[in-house]
C-alpha cells in the first residue's frame, strides 16, 4: 500500500488514527477492520479516504497486529488490553502521536467524508476548544474527532475514573461540533447483513 501520499499543507500538523481495536461483538467477535468489503478489507477502504487528509496514520488495534502493520503504518494496542472501547484506542493514539493534532475515524466506516479533517479543523480553530467532534442531523459522531494532543491528560483522568463513554468525556472537556450534511458518510458496518447489503 502506498504510504507516501502528501497531505495538504494545512494538515501537516495532523496525524490520523484509525480505531480498529474493538471486539466486533455484533459480527460474532470478528476483527471488523479485516472483514472484506468490495474486494478489500474495511481498514484498507478507510485508509484510502482518510490518508490524503492527514500527514500520516496510526492504527489502533488489539488483535492481528502484524496484519495491520502490513498496511504500512504504526500499530498501537490499548494500554490495558481489556478492549475498553474507542477512548482507550484514542488514549494509545495520543501517546504515540508526534503532531499537535490527532484526527480519528473508525475502521468500519468506509464512506467517511473526504472533508472530515478540514471541517473538524475549521471548527477547532474557530472555537479554540480542545476537541472537535463531527455532528450530522443533530447527532454527534463521537468516534470522528480532532483532538489537541494536550487533551491526553483529561482523557487519562476520565479513563482512570472508570468512565468509558466518549460522549461524557466530550461534554466534560468542552468539545465543539462540526456539522456535516450527509449521514451516509458516517454509515458503519456493525453486522454482517450491513456489510453484505450496504445502502450506499
Amino acid at each position: 500500500m502506498n504510504t507516501t501520499i502528501q497531505a495538504p499543507a494545512s494538515h501537516s500538523r495532523i496525524t490520523g488514527l484509525i480505531l480498529a481495536g474493538g471486539l466486533g461483538r455484533r459480527m460474532g467477535n470478528v476483527d471488523k477492520g479485516l472483514e472484506r468489503f468490495r474486494g478489500r478489507t474495511l481498514v484498507e477502504s478507510v485508509i484510502e479516504r482518510f490518508r490524503p487528509q492527514v500527514a500520516t496514520l496510526i492504527i489502533s488495534a488489539n488483535r492481528n497486529l502484524e496484519r495491520y502493520r502490513a498496511c504500512g503504518f504504526p500499530v498501537v494496542p490499548d494500554r490495558d488490553g481489556d478492549f475498553a472501547g474507542p477512548l482507550a484506542g484514542l488514549q494509545a493514539g495520543l501517546a504515540a502521536c508526534a503532531t499537535p493534532l490527532l484526527a480519528t475515524a473508525p475502521c468500519d466506516s468506509p464512506f467517511l467524508p473526504a472533508d472530515l479533517v478540514a471541517r473538524l479543523l475549521a471548527a477547532l480553530t474557530e472555537s479554540g476548544a480542545p476537541v472537535a467532534v463531527a455532528r450530522c442531523d443533530g447527532h454527534l459522531q463521537p468516534v470522528f474527532l480532532l483532538v489537541r494532543r494536550e487533551a491526553a491528560a483529561s482523557l487519562d483522568r476520565h479513563l482512570a475514573g472508570g468512565e468509558r463513554k466518549a460522549e461524557s468525556w466530550l461534554v466534560s472537556i468542552g468539545a465543539t461540533a462540526a456539522d456535516f450534511p450527509d449521514p451516509r458518510a458516517f454509515a458503519n458496518f456493525n453486522t454482517r447483513d450491513a456489510l453484505q447489503n450496504p445502502e450506499t
